[in-house]
Parts: structure tokens; sequence; C-alpha cells
């Protein structure tokens, strides 16, 4: 019997995903970006659920597109037929990309675990996430550069964003490897930890993440995410309409604070 490719945990109010196809570093085929896809969407409508950690088993994250699977989908059916399945389409929201998520905007947050390999469509992934955490002998890179498989996960939009044009550039052309401490020192990884230790390192910054007041949490990274593009004064009256809601939240947090909690940056 084959094992899914995909397997979802519930820890309390953190939903760790898993994707486990060991024969192929955790490499994506359609089957896998499918249940990728609905693992994320059920996250997602589940109101128990607060943080999700994404995870790759047996030491890594994920190598990117199956090559050996799109191959045989170009053999049987044409480069134009596989072109077709994996277009992407604005009037569908809710829409899979090619590795599984990446044509998904949550409204809420995502931790990469990031182990061994997190390359081409796999470092799309894991920019796709909100945080990673990234062990130390763990890796990036856009390593579908030395077959001319093109980005198209958004890997050409949110690194630029989360690095910089110049930082992305580099890598964008050369799909040289980077390791983790290049990584934290861009910006590309936002903790570094031990090997071995991605996992529960995430699920625990995922469980501080949770017991925060979520509306006010999830208000402020919307926020964040839809700014690109607007112009100052448009992006501060949307932060204001989306925020003013939360006010009420606020204010019962001003007054814990005053009454004694969270002193001294106590969390």
């Amino acid at each position: 019997m084959d094992v899914p490719a995909v397997h979802v945990e519930t820890l309390d109010r953190v939903t760790v995903v898993t994707l486990e196809r060991p024969q192929v570093r955790n490499a994506v085929d359609a089957d896998t970006a499918r249940r990728l896809h609905e693992a994320f969407l059920a996250f997602e409508e589940d109101p128990a659920a607060r943080v999700a950690v994404f995870h790759g088993a047996h030491g890594h994250f994920c190598a990117g597109w199956d090559l050996q699977h799109g191959a045989r989908a170009a053999q049987q059916g044409g480069a134009g037929e596989l072109v077709a399945q994996l277009a992407f389409d604005p009037a569908a929201p809710r829409q899979a990309g090619p590795m599984g998520p990446t044509r998904l905007l949550l409204s809420k947050p995502v931790i990469a675990a990031v182990a061994g390999a997190a390359v081409a469509g796999g470092m799309e992934l894991a920019l796709w996430c909100d945080l990673r955490v990234m062990e130390e002998d763990a890796y990036f890179g856009v390593y579908c550069r030395r077959f001319g498989v093109p980005l198209i996960d958004g890997g050409t939009v949110r690194l630029p964003r989360l690095v910089g044009m110049g930082h992305a550039m580099d890598l964008i052309l050369t799909g040289r490897k980077v390791d983790a401490a290049e990584a934290l020192r861009i910006g590309l990884a936002n903790r570094v930890v031990p090997r071995g230790a991605a996992r529960e390192e995430a699920i625990a910054l995922a469980r501080q993440l949770a017991a925060f007041p979520q509306e006010t949490m999830r208000a402020d990274r919307m926020n964040a995410y839809e700014q690109w593009g607007k112009t100052l004064p448009e992006a501060l009256r949307c932060e204001w309409e989306r925020s003013r809601e939360r006010m009420a939240e606020g204010l019962e947090g001003a007054a814990r604070f005053a009454a004694g909690e969270g002193r001294h940056g106590k969390f």
C-alpha cells in the first residue's frame, strides 16, 4: 500500500504539515502538490488551528519539483498541455500552484522548518511561508537554473521582497548554494538552529504565536502583505480600515498591561 506523501498532525492549536517522499528528497509531483494544497486549505478553514508548521521528513525540506515526473508528463501530453495544467488564473483565488499552496494567501501564519535541501521549487515553498527556521547544515538554492526550469511558484516575486533585489539577483541568476549562515545574514532565514532541531523549534515558535491575541496579529500580518504596490497614503488608509476593528482587543490588552501583565518585555 502506498504511503501518503503528506501527513497532517494537530498539536493543540498548531497544525504540522509534513512532506514525505524520501526516495526523491521530498520532491513534489502533481499528486503531492494537490495534497499539500488541500492540507493548507483545511488548516485555513479549521477555526481551532492558529499557526501551521511546514516540515519535510527524513532530513530534507524539499528538493523542488519532481523532474522525472515532469518529464513523463511532458512526454505523455506534450509541453503545451503541461503548461496549460499549471497556468495561473487570476480569477481563482484558491487555486493550486505547481508546488501546491504557493498561490494561496492564507489568513494565518505558516512557519517552515527547513532541514537539508530546500532548493528550486522547495525554496519557493519555504519563501511562501511567513517565517523560516533553518538547521545549521541546511541550504537553499535556485538549483533549477542548471536545467533551464523557470521559477513559477512565486520565487521571482517573494525572494526580492524578502532579501532585496541585489541578493535576489545573485541567487536567481547563479543558482548557487546558500548555506544557513548566509541565509540568516541576508534575511532569507529567521532562525538558525542545530541539526535535527528545526521541527521542534518551529513548533515552539508556532505555539508562541498561537498564544497571542489572534485577530490583531492576523490583521497586522495581512496589512504587511497587502501594502505592496500601494502608495503610502493608500497603504496607511488600508491599515487603518482593517485595524480599527481591533482597537477593542488592543484596549483590553492595555488594561492587562496596566495591571502588571507582560512588563519589561515578558511574554
